[in-house]
């Protein structure tokens, strides 16, 4: 550590200048039982470091830099100052937790630490939220939040979902007693193709029976491919698919793009009869998807893409966790429906408590906003889908792309073998079972699982 960290960490006590604060008040460190949790984020850490350093005395100059203070203390960081808007440190803890000495054979000690972040220093803005909780001690060395406890000051002045898991069965006309997992589908290839092969990939992907197409994460308002072309032809396709099937499909419309034009391509694309978005919301950033979502003029439900995650949260020690980055953050924000990583089988590497700790973030109770609707993706195929439901539950959406318009028959039959797994699996039936029955399925499995017989 720089030595004039060092110093900082021995100035961590403040004199109090006033009989008027309480003890302790302005100090950068508390117990738990000191802090009143619901004025204040409780930020807690991953965190290792060189066996000479002791974090219970570093962790408090982290505290007050990501406050009141910097690496020196300077004359308007006064006690009143600190009282009302210091961090302060409220557990570290070593693991193993050694008591007496720390064995020869350690080098690197490791940690989780604890911080309570006044809720006056953040208010309900995610880049104040980051920006005090992450900020300047990123660049610390080995340091990831692993978990962010927000109060109800916090939570009370965010939307959230306007529509949630309720909202999307209702606006498919799917009522409760018929709920069962949604079928999502992204027009394969990714990018580059023109608006009548985009067309007939929509139509082919909702007639098997996709409740929703999506745009693909690298498509947005392209020069070969204008997003409200897409959603004019698109929707006519819809309209075509309800008639021939008495099914609904949503379109999530990639509006991605800078700002203010993608707020302005987003009434737009309602204006011209869109019933969906989609927003890539770590690249945009989460708040621009707040906008959308909290603009009385944008009333369609929003599916938050998990692109630029990865940059988030796979460094083991460095940034920040994956249930935050994927599950908190775009709830606060909005989102109806999170693509996050399928951990069984999908393309993304993802642990399986990670997974079920992610979802959970998107669909436990968290303050007054309306749970999410959780969306595993990635490589996904019919073969998967008793995994996603038996993790997961009923009331999800089950991504795929390649699993659908890869299919030897085409898309029709791609989409139909995924919704055919589901049907068999809410009735608790295996798909090797249900295969024998349909041919569309079989053929999948034939492919990505386990072949089967089929009735011709």
């Amino acid at each position: 550590m720089p030595a004039k960290g060092k110093k900082a960490a021995q100035k961590t006590g403040t004199k109090q200048s006033k009989d008027t604060l309480e003890p302790y008040a302005a100090e950068p460190v508390a117990l738990p039982e000191g802090v009143d949790f619901e004025t204040n984020v409780i930020g807690t850490y991953y965190t290792a470091w060189p066996k000479q350093i002791d974090v219970a005395e570093i962790a408090p100059v982290l505290a007050i830099e990501q406050s009141t203070g910097t690496w020196t203390p300077v004359p308007g960081e006064t006690p009143e100052v600190r009282a009302k808007h210091v961090a302060k440190v409220i557990g570290v803890y070593e693991a193993p937790d050694f008591e007496y000495q720390v064995p020869d054979e350690v080098i690197e000690r490791k940690y989780i630490v604890q911080i309570a972040f006044p809720a006056a220093n953040i208010e309900s803005q995610i880049p104040m939220l980051l920006t005090a909780c992450v900020g300047n001690i990123s660049m610390s060395g080995k340091l990831k939040l692993i978990d962010l406890r927000m109060p109800r000051a916090l939570l009370d002045g965010f939307q959230g979902p306007r529509f949630g898991i309720d909202g999307a069965y209702k606006v498919l006309g799917i009522p409760k007693n018929k709920r069962r997992p949604l079928l999502n589908n992204m027009i394969k290839p990714c990018a580059g193709y023109p608006l009548e092969v985009g067309t007939e990939l929509f139509y082919k992907a909702a007639l098997g029976g996709c409740d929703v197409v999506k745009d693909d994460e690298l498509i947005a308002d392209m020069a070969y491919n204008r997003v409200i072309a897409r959603v004019k032809a698109y929707m006519k396709m819809e309209k075509r698919v309800y008639e021939e099937t008495g099914e609904h499909t949503l379109y999530s419309v990639n509006v991605t793009d800078r700002l203010p034009k993608m707020l302005d391509l987003a009434r737009a694309v309602v204006e011209a009869g869109g019933n969906a978005l989609m927003v890539n919301y770590l690249a945009v950033g989460p708040e621009a998807m707040r906008g959308l979502a909290e603009d009385p003029e944008v009333n369609v439900p929003i599916l938050a893409h998990m692109d630029v995650s990865g940059a988030y949260y796979m460094a083991p020690e460095y940034g920040i966790s994956s249930p935050i980055v994927l599950g908190k953050i775009p709830r606060l924000c909005g989102a109806d429906f999170i693509v996050f990583p399928f951990a069984f089988g999908g393309k993304a590497p993802y642990l399986h408590g990670k997974f079920k700790r992610t979802a959970r973030c998107m669909t436990y109770p968290m303050g007054k906003l309306k749970p999410t609707m959780p969306m595993p993706s990635g490589g996904i195929t019919p073969v998967n889908v008793p995994d996603a439901v038996r993790e997961l539950g009923n009331e999800i959406m089950i991504g795929s792309g390649g699993g659908i318009h890869a299919h030897p028959e085409g898309p029709v039959a791609g989409a139909r073998a995924f919704r055919q797994a589901i049907d068999a699996t809410m009735k608790g039936i295996t798909l090797e079972e249900a295969a024998k029955e349909y041919r569309e399925l079989a053929i999948s499995l034939g492919i990505w699982g386990k072949q089967t017989e089929f009735k011709t």
